[in-house]
C-alpha cells in the first residue's frame, strides 16, 4: 500500500447503484424485522465485500448522492452490514458545501470538490461532467455479476496513472 493509494478516494452513488431493485439485480439478504421496516432499501449483491476490500486495499470509500436521507440514516443502514464509509455527500451537503451561493447551477455532483478520484453511478451525464470537473467515473446501472472485480480494476488504473504522473 502506497502512501498515494491512502489517499485516493472513491464514491458510489445510492439510488440504482448500491440501492437495487431485488426484481431486476441480485441482492443481499433484507434486513431482519423490524430493521426491514426502517430501513427498506436492499443492496446490491456483494456491496459491503466490494467497499471492505477497497478500504482494505487503502483507498477511502464515500457515498455521493443527490438524494437527501440523512448521513445518519445512511451510516445506520450500512452498519447494519458491516460497512463503515470514510465520508458522506448527501444533497444537503452539496447544496451547502459546493452550490452555495452561486448563480450558476452547479452538477448536482461533483466529487472533485472533495478529492474524489473515482466515482460510480448509474447515470451517463454523470460521466460527461466527469470529463468537465476534473473526476473519473464507472457508469454502472444493469445486473452485472463482475461488477466489483470491474470497479477494482478502474480504482487500480486510476491509482497507477496518477502515481506515474506525480513520479
Amino acid at each position: 500500500m502506497t502512501d498515494y493509494k491512502f489517499k485516493m478516494r472513491v464514491s458510489f452513488d445510492l439510488d440504482e447503484v448500491l440501492f437495487v431493485d431485488p426484481s431486476t439485480h441480485k441482492t443481499e439478504k433484507e434486513l431482519i424485522f423490524p430493521l426491514n421496516k426502517i430501513f427498506k432499501e436492499r443492496l446490491r449483491l456483494g456491496t459491503p465485500e466490494l467497499i471492505n476490500s477497497l478500504q482494505n486495499m487503502g483507498y477511502e470509500v464515500w457515498v455521493y448522492t443527490s438524494s437527501f436521507r440523512t448521513e445518519g440514516y445512511i451510516k445506520k443502514l450500512f452498519r447494519l452490514y458491516g460497512v463503515k464509509f470514510d465520508g458522506i455527500v448527501n444533497a444537503d451537503r452539496h447544496l451547502k458545501e459546493v452550490q452555495r451561493n452561486s448563480k450558476t447551477v452547479l452538477p448536482q455532483k461533483i466529487p472533485s470538490r472533495y478529492h474524489i478520484s473515482l466515482h460510480v453511478d448509474d447515470e451517463e451525464v454523470i460521466a460527461s461532467w466527469g470529463r468537465e470537473y476534473g473526476f473519473s467515473t464507472y457508469k454502472l446501472d444493469a445486473q452485472d455479476d463482475d461488477w466489483k472485480d470491474k470497479i477494482i480494476q478502474r480504482a487500480e488504473e486510476i491509482c497507477k496513472r496518477k502515481m506515474e504522473s506525480n513520479g
